[in-house]
């Protein structure tokens, strides 16, 4: 994949050493603080499906204006992904991150004094560069430092504070949007607060060891590690095993990669069946999720409730985003990424399609909660497989392209739903949120491969030698025969 150097075995053995960490004090604090960034993404990211009926209302939006401001949230999602991804592999994952917490903060909270739609627009085009910047760059970033035993789980979990994130932009359009004409901006501003993190961020985030292998900084990489080693043994109370017993393939280290050849090295034979498989995944999960949480407070508002009753009905639908992040987190690890990907996305579809039969309130609430727990449970998946499906050297630039690719699912969604619920109503908006589920699924079933129990370098071997043995087969079935 790319120019490559062999690693010296002293960079072998930091592998050895990451890989050898039990799960300590320090993945605590890690999962905390990425976590965190998670939360406070979602709550920026979901806030939206909550100002939007007081916006559209405050300036007498069409179906059409309104699906545009819900889709700013996905253009800066875009934007986000694809540089946060490829500035990941080049100037370091902490480093993007503290950028990407600093701009959302700042442009959320510039638009809450937003004096027209468009200024809200634009300004929350940017503050969702941020957002996505920290969505695409956090997960492989945490996936670097645990081992392989519990990665699936992990990361999975580390997921699963987007959930928490939405219940709490709920509760905000609960309480406050409702409550005076100014609540929807009183919202944005609490949502900007998390610019504090920096100073815990700046103090206490390291960089990837891996990441710094990749960079040919081999003593950095090796004292990061001593300084975790140091906190797992002070709190685990045991000594850590002995080298010998982990086993890393002997890969060899990219030199350096520039911004044109990671991106090419997603379309590169090795890799290629694996982008598209996960560009298909991450749009058809995208348009899913960002159509039916940034429309259901506005389409059951449609259907006949009232603002305040649909925020209620919807605060019950994103408590499920809770036990369906962290019921697939446990599950990956027994089933496999692979399958708990496909599983829970054909159960996404049957509840999109028992949501597109729903007329009464009860059912609706009880298809909805079915739909926000499997989908959320598919991205638990999603931001673990992911990583996973890439060498460290493109890593990020994987995982920020496939999120970039994926919020074009997302940027559509609102557009394509407001457009079409006057034609063919609520039951056709979740039919159609059928048949992309269950595509998605479909493909990951066919062109997936296991990742559990593997460690991140193992997998890259895996897929290697895959492509290469897919090409000679290519090859070989296109030769003319002899008759």
């Amino acid at each position: 994949m790319g120019d490559q150097v062999a690693l010296t075995e002293a960079e072998l053995n930091v592998l050895k050493r990451i890989e050898r960490l039990p799960f300590s004090r320090f993945h605590w604090k890690l999962l905390l603080m990425g976590g965190l960034g998670y939360t406070f993404d979602a709550m920026d990211g979901a806030m939206i499906a909550f100002i939007l009926p007081a916006v559209t209302s405050l300036w007498g939006l069409t179906n059409q204006q309104t699906g545009l401001l819900g889709s700013s949230a996905m253009i800066g999602y875009l934007f986000g992904a694809f540089f946060a991804g490829t500035l990941g592999d080049l100037a370091g994952r902490r480093t993007v991150m503290m950028y990407a917490l600093a701009i959302y903060s700042v442009a959320t909270f510039i638009a809450a004094f937003a004096p027209s739609w468009q200024f809200l627009f634009w300004w929350r085009v940017v503050a969702s560069f941020g957002t996505g910047a920290e969505s695409a760059i956090i997960a492989p970033f945490i996936a670097e430092f645990v081992q392989k035993k519990y990665r699936g789980r992990f990361v999975g979990s580390l997921s699963g504070f987007f959930s928490f994130g939405f219940v709490f932009a709920a509760l905000l359009g609960y309480f406050l949007v409702p409550a005076s004409r100014e609540g929807w901006r009183i919202v944005q501003i609490i949502t900007a607060l998390p610019i504090v993190m920096l100073l815990w961020w700046r103090r206490s985030l390291p960089e990837s060891p891996r990441w710094l292998i990749e960079r040919r900084r081999s003593s950095e990489a090796g004292a990061e590690v001593d300084r975790i080693e140091v906190e797992a043994t002070r709190h685990g109370g045991r000594p850590l095993p002995a080298l010998e017993s982990v086993e890393i393939p002997a890969i060899g280290a990219g030199q350096g990669g520039t911004f044109k050849k990671n991106l090419a090295a997603l379309l590169s034979p090795p890799m290629i069946r694996t982008t598209f498989m996960l560009w298909v995944l991450w749009i058809t999960i995208t348009f899913s999720y960002y159509g039916f949480f940034t429309w259901i407070p506005t389409l059951l508002v449609k259907q006949g409730m009232t603002i305040t009753k649909s925020f209620g009905y919807s605060i019950i639908i994103y408590l499920a985003q809770i036990p369906g992040y962290y019921s697939a987190a446990f599950v990956s690890e027994k089933l496999d990424r692979k399958w708990t990907i496909v599983v829970y996305m054909l159960l996404g579809g049957v509840s999109a399609y028992l949501m597109s039969n729903a007329r009464t309130d009860a059912s609706i609430t009880m298809a909805g909660s079915l739909m926000s727990f499997f989908m959320n449970g598919t991205y638990a998946g999603i931001y673990a497989y992911t990583p996973e499906l890439y060498p460290t050297t493109f890593r990020t630039t994987g995982m920020g392209v496939a999120s970039a690719f994926g919020r074009i699912g997302g940027l559509s969604a609102p557009i394509v739903i407001g457009y079409t619920f006057s034609r063919i109503g609520f039951s056709g908006v979740f039919t159609i949120t059928t048949v992309v589920l269950v595509t998605g699924a479909l493909v990951v079933a066919l062109l997936g491969i296991a990742t559990a129990g593997k460690s991140l370098e193992q997998i890259t071997v895996e897929l290697e030698k895959a492509g290469i043995g897919a090409n000679e087969t290519a090859a070989v079935s296109s030769r003319p025969t002899s008759r």
